[in-house]
């Protein structure tokens, strides 16, 4: 059974036992538009047939959200690819960032325009604003533009703290629906999730599997030859339970097919305080209060 559920439902639905066979595939944002609860991760992915390939193979798989950004440079091969899948254009969710050498209100159009193009497509399912800089707030109003404009179905933020997100409120028409940031088992970021509750924001994880050393961790080892599931399974139904989006990236298709296997289990309440029991404030990328490029 498919299930869809709102942010403000959120913290209700994960503090009960799910419904027996429940599948949360989609979460909605604040606009009534869909997101698919975990998605294909393309950072570092050259733009060639390596990213061609790991797209229309996760497309193929059952995935329906690929997730790209300007500065990945492989947004050409990830509007191959999904043409490549022959899956109609409707039923893909595609997100793709500003970078930040882009910010301000007139780059950011030239920024959106050239991605677009790049990908191949008329438009795009959620743009995000891919650091916070001082020319955020400019950006965003152009965003706004663009979203009213029907050429965004969703406009959100990346790598946003708290007082990031308090800063663009100021001065912001619409909200941001979407904050990706770095989370994972040795990095929960909870009370910046709690907030992104709280302003009905749906959180994305990028980097779920602390690029590869989530593998390491001993609990995450036992866990697995408990419930019988990769690690990788665990890790994104834990965020899936926890009403997170969920982002690896893989380019083998064994491993794209494994990443997908998230919907036929669940994790007990004894499992997710296991895992909530890993917490480090561990960041395997960079604070984005210090970064500068």
């Amino acid at each position: 059974m498919f299930a869809i559920i709102t942010s403000k439902e959120l913290s209700h639905r994960i503090n009960h036992s799910f419904e027996k066979g429940a599948v949360f595939m989609k979460f909605k944002l604040r606009n009534g538009v869909e997101i698919p609860a975990i998605g294909l991760g393309t950072w570092k992915v050259p733009n060639d047939r390596e990213v061609v390939d790991a797209v229309a193979t996760a497309l193929e798989i059952g995935y329906r959200h690929i997730d790209t950004a300007a500065a990945y440079g492989n947004e050409e091969g990830v509007g191959k690819g999904i043409r490549l899948s022959g899956i109609p254009r409707e039923e893909i969710f595609v997100t793709t960032k500003l970078w930040n050498t882009d910010q301000g209100y007139e780059s950011t159009e030239k920024a959106f325009y050239a991605s677009l193009e790049r990908l191949g497509l008329d438009y795009v399912d959620l743009y995000l604003i891919h650091w916070p800089k001082p020319l955020s707030a400019e950006s965003w109003r152009k965003m706004e533009e663009l979203y009213e404009a029907g050429k965004i179905r969703a406009i959100g933020v990346s790598n946003f703290h708290q007082h990031h997100l308090e800063d663009l409120f100021k001065t912001c028409k619409i909200k941001p629906m979407v904050n990706q940031i770095e989370l994972h088992p040795r990095l929960q970021q909870n009370k910046l999730k709690e907030y992104c509750d709280q302003q009905g924001i749906v959180v994305t994880a990028w980097s779920p599997f602390m690029q590869g050393q989530v593998f390491q961790i001993e609990e995450l080892k036992q866990l697995s030859q408990k419930i019988g599931k990769p690690i990788s399974a665990i890790v994104s139904r834990w965020l899936i339970q926890r009403g997170i989006v969920s982002i690896p990236k893989s380019v083998k298709p064994e491993r794209i097919r494994e990443n997908f296997s998230v919907f036929d289990f669940e994790l007990s309440p004894e499992d997710m305080a296991l895992i909530a029991s890993l917490d480090r404030n561990y960041r395997t990328g960079a604070d984005p209060d210090n970064f500068n490029f």
